[in-house]
């Protein structure tokens, strides 16, 4: 699994003209899933991103978790994260997981955010989405769950 995270001020999803997953300030994370996942890989995931020291301590340096100052996550699943761009001009997702494999996961993941006592708000999985946010800092992260 492989994650993007943006600090962000606030973000939102919307599908439809319908906002369907909105926060104030935490973190935005897209969400991909490839075929080798499984649940260890949600699960790691799920730590990392609740534990990441990105927040601001009084000092300036990013000393607390999005769990440390309160704050709420926005999950978007994100399969084009599995874009391979090395050949031609138009992207191949081959190695993102096919579509049931990738929600269970990309739940799987919400889980364990929500059980860390976490907001969590989402996006609709496989819809055409429009997800806004303002990033800050700007302070924006990969995670890999295989490196």
């Amino acid at each position: 699994m492989r994650v993007v995270i943006q600090r962000c001020k606030h973000a939102q999803v919307t599908v439809d003209n319908e906002i369907v997953g909105k926060i104030e300030a935490g973190l935005m994370v897209l969400v991909g899933v490839t075929h080798e996942d499984e649940e260890k890989d949600a699960k790691y995931l799920a730590e990392k991103v609740a534990g990441l020291r990105i927040f601001e301590d009084e000092d300036g340096k990013m000393n607390f978790s999005v769990q440390d100052v309160g704050g709420a996550i926005l999950s978007v699943s994100q399969f084009t994260l599995y874009g391979d761009t090395r050949k031609g001009k138009r992207p191949n997702f081959m190695a993102a997981a096919k579509p049931d494999e990738a929600n269970a996961l990309y739940e799987s993941f919400n889980r364990e955010l929500l059980a860390k006592g976490l907001q969590v708000e989402t996006g609709v999985f496989g819809a055409m989405m429009d997800v806004s946010l303002t990033n800050w800092g700007p302070v924006t992260l990969i995670i890999d769950s295989r490196s």
